[in-house]
């Protein structure tokens, strides 16, 4: 929010701020899937694979915490 304040004051509108916020939000999505498939050699389908079981570990890895708190 204080970077729309901040944007705002500098001339933009709120939705030309969120617009680009987006677009940064977007590019650093598509660079993260770009090196996800470079880890995988080139290969999408062993990327999101790969991306799957660490979701699935993460996932219960947070729910062995919240048991234990």
């Amino acid at each position: 929010m204080r970077t729309l304040a901040r944007q705002q004051k500098n001339g933009l509108k709120v939705s030309e701020a969120a617009t680009l916020k987006l677009q940064s939000d977007a590019q650093a999505l598509k660079a993260a899937a770009d090196q996800a498939i470079a880890a995988c050699d080139g290969d999408a389908r062993e990327a999101v694979k790969a991306l799957l079981i660490a979701n699935e570990f993460l996932e219960r890895e947070m729910e062995a915490q919240v048991s234990h708190g």
